[in-house]
């Protein structure tokens, strides 16, 4: 598996810097995990984005789901697309209320809201709690604490695991997210406080504990707010795990 960072600034986009998003690639199918802020175009650095073989959203806050009114315009109204989007719709695994949410979000006005549809270009299905599979990967969904229905991702290929925490504060699914994975991509949006709000998201202690109670292979922090200081996250992650531990960088890949 190969990971590629589309994106990893947390809660807005930073300065030069997109919010969340990810591809994973595994015997020639393309995942997109996340569309956030910004991220269709470092998508169109990376690649074509017809090459999209699906798409999962954790959850459905803007900085992880903005983007899909971009990637909207392009499937629907390039003039020259590699096949007809139509007759190849984008399998987009997300909340139950995806439809609608990502429909009115794309709605110019009152009157088309009420009648926006985005099947034409996209195939939903609900995200919930259990397994399935995306071309090579076994994928397993588990639901995390945020203020929105959320869920962390497994994905397995190969004999190895990628666990992701979408947006969450702690809870004791992630112990189950991330046993044994080989990488954790892990959301650390601060620093650790006692007056913290609960269920929101995780601080860099937090990220290095669960690491470390897991059994991880390697941790690698993302979706630091543009506010917080990415040093003393990860600081406060290596305090915790003693295993490699890094921060994501936008344009960079990662070998699962």
């Amino acid at each position: 598996m190969r990971l590629s960072i589309l994106g990893c600034s947390g809660s807005i986009p930073g300065p030069n810097s997109a919010a969340s998003g990810y591809v994973v690639e595994a015997d020639g199918f393309v995942l997109g995990l996340e569309l956030g802020n910004g991220t269709l175009a470092q998508l169109q650095a990376l690649r074509d984005p017809f090459d999209l073989d699906a798409l999962v959203l954790s959850h459905l806050h803007p900085d992880h789901c903005a983007d899909m009114s971009a990637l909207t315009v392009l499937r629907r109204y390039h003039p020259a697309p590699p096949y007809d989007p139509a007759l190849r719709r984008l399998p987009v695994h997300a909340p139950a209320q995806a439809p609608a949410r990502l429909a009115n979000a794309f709605a110019a006005d009152e009157d088309e809201r009420s009648g926006a549809d985005l099947s034409d270009v996209y195939d939903f299905h609900s995200l919930e709690v259990g397994a399935r599979s995306l071309g090579p990967f076994d994928v397993v969904t588990v639901p995390m604490a945020h203020p929105t229905p959320a869920f962390g991702v497994r994905l397995s290929c190969g004999g190895r695991t990628l666990a992701y925490t979408g947006d969450t504060g702690p809870c004791d699914e992630l112990d189950a997210l991330a046993g044994g994975a080989d990488v954790l991509l892990a959301e650390a949006s601060w620093t650790d406080a006692p007056d913290r709000p609960a269920g929101v998201h995780l601080s860099g202690r937090q990220a290095g504990e669960l690491a470390a109670r897991a059994g991880v292979g390697r941790l690698l922090l993302t979706h630091i707010a543009p506010w917080t200081d990415a040093a003393a996250v990860l600081a406060e992650a290596r305090s915790a795990f003693g295993g490699d531990v890094a921060v994501v960088a936008q344009g960079e890949g990662y070998d699962i």
